[in-house]
């Protein structure tokens, strides 16, 4: 069994895994990991029901387990599960996702 099969969110939250780094430049040259970019893409892992509005109704999240999103820069919730980094990030949160 998978770590994020054994972590539901609660509410809007969204579990996420980030791509890995690029370590090798195009031209081939080995990129020190202190001059790596920030990665914002990420793999959604697990999805919290959704919000409740004034009503008590259940508001949805807006994306589903296998989505590839484009998180904010700063922000998001270390999670570490089964010695994996994961991060936790409010569905509003999330910039937008990739469709094919």
């Amino acid at each position: 069994m998978q770590a994020f099969r054994k972590f539901l969110p609660m509410f809007d939250r969204v579990l996420v895994e980030r791509l890995a780094a690029e370590t090798v430049s195009r031209g081939g040259i080995m990129i020190p990991e202190k001059s790596q970019a920030k990665v914002l893409q990420a793999t959604v892992v697990a999805v919290g029901p959704g919000s409740t509005n004034k009503d008590g109704k259940v508001i949805p999240v807006c994306v589903k387990v296998g989505d590839k999103v484009l998180l904010p820069e700063y922000g998001g919730t270390k999670v570490m599960l089964e010695d994996k980094d994961y991060f936790l990030f409010r569905d509003a949160d999330i910039l937008g996702k990739y469709v094919d």
